[in-house]
C-alpha cells in the first residue's frame, strides 16, 4: 500500500489521508488542472483556503477529476479576519459556494488572530475565536462539514476552544519541518486527540540546500524534499507539500521508506532555520514561535 492510500482516523472517526496536496500560490486558473493531475497520480487530499483565492479552481478540479467525490478529502480555511459567529458562518457558506461542492471534508480557522495582529500578545482574540468556532460547530452539525479544526493555534489558543466547545477540534494545521519542529505542541495535540497537519514540510525550499540534511537523505536514496515529507509523516502528522507540477507531485509521493529512529532523533534536533528568505513577507514565516517557549 502506497503512502497515498494510507490514512489517519480523526477523533470523530473520519479518515484523512496521510499525504495531501497543498495549493498555496497556485493561481485559480491553474488550480483545477493541478487537482486533476494530483488525483491521477493518486492524491486524495487537497488543501485550499479563502486566502489562497483558488477555491473555485480547486472545486472545479475536484468535480472533474474522475474520482468519486466521497473518495476525495477537501480542506479549506475561513479567512483569518472572520472572528464573529456571523462572519465565520458566512465564510463557510462562501467556501461551499466558491468550490461548488455540497459539503467539505474539513474547514479550519486559518489563524487565531487576523494577520495584522499575528502573534501579538495583547490581541489574542480568545472570545472571538470561541464565536468563530461556534459557527463551525453549527455547520458541522448541519452536515455541511465532515470535520472541523484550527490552524496556527498555540496551546493556549487551542485550550481556549477546548474549554468552550461542544465539538472538539479535530485538526490543528501548523508549520512543521526539519529544523522547525514544535514538539511540545505536537505532544499537547496528541494528548487532546487533535490531529496535526504540517504545511510547508520543505520550508518553502529553505532546507533543500542544507548539506547535513542532504547527507541523511542520501542514506535512503531520497531527495531532501522526500526526506522532509517522510519526516513529518513519521511524526504522525499529515504532510501537505505544495506543487502544481505533476512530476514534483509524483516525487513528493515517493516516500514509502522508513527513517531510522536514530536519524529521526538527529532530524528532530537540527539547528533551527535562520530565515525563510522572501517568504518573510508572510506572517507565518516571520520567525515568531508556533509554540511559546520553543
Amino acid at each position: 500500500m502506497s503512502i497515498l492510500e494510507k490514512t489517519y482516523i480523526l477523533s470523530n472517526g473520519v479518515k484523512i489521508p496521510k499525504l495531501g496536496l497543498g495549493t498555496w500560490f497556485i493561481n485559480n486558473g491553474d488550480a483545477s488542472e493541478a487537482v486533476r493531475q494530483a488525483a491521477k497520480i493518486g492524491y486524495r487530499l487537497v488543501d485550499t483556503a479563502q486566502a489562497y483565492g483558488n477555491e473555485a479552481g480547486v472545486g472545479e478540479g475536484i468535480r472533474t477529476c474522475g474520482v468519486p467525490r466521497d473518495q476525495m478529502f477537501v480542506t479549506s480555511k475561513i479567512a483569518a479576519k472572520a472572528k464573529s459567529y456571523d462572519s465565520a458562518a458566512k465564510a463557510v457558506d462562501d467556501i461551499l459556494g466558491a468550490t461548488g461542492l455540497d459539503y467539505l471534508d474539513l474547514i479550519i480557522i486559518h489563524s487565531p488572530q487576523p494577520w495584522k495582529d499575528w502573534r501579538k500578545d495583547k490581541k489574542r482574540y480568545f472570545p472571538e475565536n470561541v464565536e468563530a468556532w461556534r459557527a463551525l460547530e453549527g455547520a458541522y452539525k448541519a452536515g455541511k462539514l465532515r470535520a472541523i479544526g484550527v490552524s496556527n493555534f498555540l496551546q493556549d489558543d487551542l485550550q481556549n476552544v477546548l474549554d468552550n466547545c461542544s465539538v472538539r477540534p479535530m485538526v490543528n494545521q501548523v508549520l512543521c519541518h526539519i529544523s522547525n519542529t514544535p514538539a511540545r505542541l505536537i505532544d499537547f495535540c496528541r494528548k487532546e486527540g487533535v490531529q496535526i497537519e504540517a504545511y510547508a514540510p520543505v520550508a518553502h525550499g529553505r532546507v533543500l540546500k542544507n548539506r547535513k540534511i542532504a547527507g541523511v537523505a542520501q542514506k535512503y536514496g531520497a531527495t531532501v524534499a522526500q526526506l522532509c515529507i517522510r519526516y513529518d509523516i513519521q511524526l504522525g502528522l499529515v504532510a501537505l507539500p505544495k506543487s502544481g507540477n505533476p512530476a514534483h507531485m509524483a516525487e513528493n509521493a515517493a516516500v514509502d521508506f522508513e527513517i531510522s529512529e536514530a536519524d529521526m532523533q538527529t532530524l528532530k534536533n537540527f539547528e533551527p532555520i535562520t530565515g525563510y528568505g522572501m517568504m518573510r513577507i508572510m506572517p507565518v514565516f516571520r520567525g515568531k514561535p508556533v509554540f511559546r517557549g520553543e
